[in-house]
């Protein structure tokens, strides 16, 4: 199985949205601006139901509102604060959809037998992400776990410290969470070079 990579470029990443808003299809932009910007491991996203994003069961979570996930692989509750990129895109496929039940899956596949509801499968997330990879040149390296290594990485390019970013990926060293998100020997290098001092 080869290894994904974070999407190292934030064109890329922007291009990317361009392409679903373009499209109207809201529902992989929300996944897809979930995944990057909250570090969700694809299970976790794609069980979600509307009951997480709907406070009180009538008002959309907006910028600023908190929201808590347990995680399926680790049975520990993961709370977050809900960014205005989530939260646009959150309320775009709200307003594209023309009912929603608190139960009802959040990334509904369009495949559902007797009209049953369920969420789009990981391969059906595994293959919009990559068709939306390869329409902006990004053709390698590309995986569900692709959202989450992104996240990892854009916060560590932002100077986030490496303890935080651990702890909110719930990895065990640093030097882990460095291989995870797809840190180099060579970039380690770049910052002994622009030191300087």
């Amino acid at each position: 199985m080869e290894e994904v990579q974070p999407i190292r470029d934030t064109k890329k990443i922007d291009a990317m949205k361009s392409i679903m808003k373009g499209e109207s299809n809201y529902r992989d932009l929300l996944l897809f601006t979930l995944g990057i910007n909250t570090g969700l491991r694809i299970s976790d996203i794609l069980a979600l139901k509307w009951s997480s994003f709907i406070n009180g069961g009538s008002r959309l979570l907006k910028a600023g509102d908190q929201l808590n996930v347990m995680e399926i692989k680790t049975k520990k509750v993961k709370t977050f604060v809900i960014n205005k990129s989530v939260a646009e895109a959150l309320k775009l496929y709200y307003d594209s959809l023309d009912s929603v039940s608190p139960e009802d899956p959040v990334f509904l596949s369009r495949k559902t037998a007797k009209g049953e509801l369920k969420p789009i499968t990981r391969i059906a997330a595994w293959q919009m992400l990559n068709r939306y990879a390869n329409m902006v040149g990004l053709d390698e390296g590309i995986g569900t776990h692709t959202l989450r290594k992104t996240f990892g990485y854009h916060l560590y390019k932002k100077g986030v410290a490496l303890e935080y970013i651990q702890k909110m990926l719930n990895h065990s060293s640093p030097a882990i969470t460095l291989r995870y998100i797809g840190i180099t020997q060579e970039q380690l290098n770049d910052i002994y070079v622009e030191l300087n001092l």
